[in-house]
Formats: C-alpha cells, sequence, structure tokens
C-alpha cells in the first residue's frame, strides 16, 4: 500500500479484519514519510505485519529508481524507528520453509532445525537418509519470509505498471483502473514478481501479449487452481485473498487507480492447500 494514500487504503480492506489502531496509523502517516526522506526513495509502501509471539512486524518497502526490483525492506516494532533487512540468498529462501515455529518477535533470535529424510533410489527401492540441518537468525528469517510471500502472492491490475525498453519496471500514469466487468476476472490481475510461467510459453501463445504490460505471469495460471477468492464489497471494490499464504488481501476500484495489497498473518504458508480445495 503507498504511503501516500494509507489511511484511505486500510479502510477498504477493514472488512477483512485487517486494521491497525489509531495510535499505529498516525505513527505510520509520519515515519514512511520521515523514512521516504531519509533514504531518498522515490516511493514507500507498507507491505503488513507479521505476527510475532512477543511482539510484531511491521513492514515496509521502498521503492528507488526499478519499482520491482532493487527494492529496500525495512521492519519496526512501533511503527517509528525501522531496520534495514539483510538481503537474503536462494539457499536460505529454500531453508525457510523448513521452519515451522511461531515468529517469536526478537530478531537475534537463532533457529536450529535439523530432520532427516528418506531418499528413495527408484526400482531398486534403496532408502538413503539424508539429513538436513537449518542454522539461521529470526531477523534472516523475517526477510526471507517477505520475499517469498512478495514472490508468490504480490498482486497488481494489468496495465498498472510498464515496462520500459531499457527494461525498467515503472507506474503506469495513463492507468485508470480495470472497468467493472474486467476486474470480475481473475486473468485481469498479475503477480507482481519475476515471471516464470510466461518464460515457457512459445511464441504462439505470447502473440497476442502487448510486452509493455503483459511482462507478469497472470493470476489465473496460478497452480492449484482455486488458490484465490475473488469478490466484491462494498457494492463494486474487488477484493483478492490469498488461500496459499493466509493473511494477504488486496483491493482494487475499478474505473479508479487505486489499487494495493496488504499482508497480516503469521508468517506460515498454506501447504496443506491442494487437500483442502
Amino acid at each position: 500500500m503507498d504511503s501516500d494514500s494509507l489511511r484511505y487504503s486500510l479502510d477498504l480492506v477493514s472488512g477483512c479484519g485487517l486494521t491497525l489502531s489509531c495510535e499505529q496509523r498516525a505513527a505510520l502517516q509520519t515515519s514512511l514519510l520521515i523514512l521516504k526522506r531519509n533514504y531518498k526513495f522515490s516511493r514507500v509502501l507498507f507491505w503488513g505485519k507479521i505476527l510475532g509471539l512477543r511482539s510484531d512486524y511491521f513492514i515496509a518497502h521502498g521503492i528507488t529508481e526499478d519499482e520491482m526490483r532493487n527494492r529496500k525492506t525495512l521492519y519496526s516494532f512501533n511503527c517509528v524507528d525501522w531496520h534495514l533487512l539483510p538481503p537474503v540468498t536462494e539457499a536460505q529462501l529454500a531453508e525457510v520453509s523448513l521452519l515451522k515455529e511461531h515468529f517469536k518477535g526478537d530478531p537475534s533470535y537463532e533457529y536450529e532445525h535439523t530432520e532427516t529424510r528418506g531418499l528413495d533410489e527408484g526400482d531398486e527401492a534403496v532408502v538413503e537418509e539424508i539429513t538436513v540441518s537449518v542454522k539461521m537468525t529470526e531477523e534472516t528469517r523475517l526477510a526471507a519470509t517477505v520475499f517469498n510471500i512478495d514472490r508468490e502472492v504480490s498482486v497488481v491490475p494489468r496495465g498498472a505498471f510498464i515496462k520500459t525498453p531499457s527494461g525498467r519496471v515503472q507506474v503506469n500514469r495513463c492507468f485508470e483502473g480495470l472497468s467493472e466487468s474486467e476486474a470480475r476476472k481473475l486473468s485481469s490481475y498479475l503477480h507482481f514478481s519475476e515471471p516464470q510461467h510466461l518464460k515457457k510459453k512459445t511464441i504462439l501463445e505470447t502473440a497476442d501479449l502487448n510486452p509493455s504490460i503483459d511482462f507478469l505471469d497472470n493470476l489465473s495460471e496460478d497452480t492449484p487452481k482455486g488458490s484465490w477468492s475473488l469478490q466484491f464489497e462494498r457494492g463494486s471494490i474487488s477484493v483478492l485473498r490469498s488461500l496459499l499464504w493466509l493473511g494477504l488481501t488486496f483491493f482494487h476500484v475499478p474505473m479508479t487507480p487505486q489499487h494495493g495489497y496488504i499482508y497480516m498473518g503469521d508468517g506460515m504458508k498454506n501447504h496443506y492447500l491442494p487437500f483442502m480445495l
């Protein structure tokens, strides 16, 4: 959610139970403005909140020249003092899924997890046991969790962003919102992350796509089918909820450029979704 319209945006998702106290809203309105000035960000987005046993983590994204790449992620406990999260590696992104404990609310807390898996060698039915060991701080786990949520379920309406010939992703100043009929289609919404399915499509499948706006994966291609809930609230406001990362909610007001998403949850992925559908 853009920090400039945070109060208005939070009201639009409050029907889902995602809200902040008056004190937290007031603190964010001021601190995010200071954050934008001090770090010289072009925009600051309030990402949401990850619940911890002792304290909750409030997360914000700082945008520089490219809307999708080179984002800076920061966290706070009081909505006033912000701290940069460290960059994460692909190995850490894979390891974080092995941690099943709730967040503690302590960035310096160290996780230690060890598990033994059986590896089937095929027709010979030889089972080899491998041991996987994970050691990381909660601060690293927090950074990896935020990255994974963004990569898997961040959402934007089709046409809200454009890709320039130089490859930079920018806000589409000409975007005036989806029509009410388009807003009712899951295919009108895109993942705001590096595309995975688009790269596998043939030239024939991409022939009708506009490369300046159709450079992202479509939500209608997600597996398993049914991992998104699309509803309309207050008459015409489209609201998307992820069933894979419970707590992720996206909103869009048709015929206006207003859109955004917020996550408020425990930071745990719903691995049982395929069996629930």
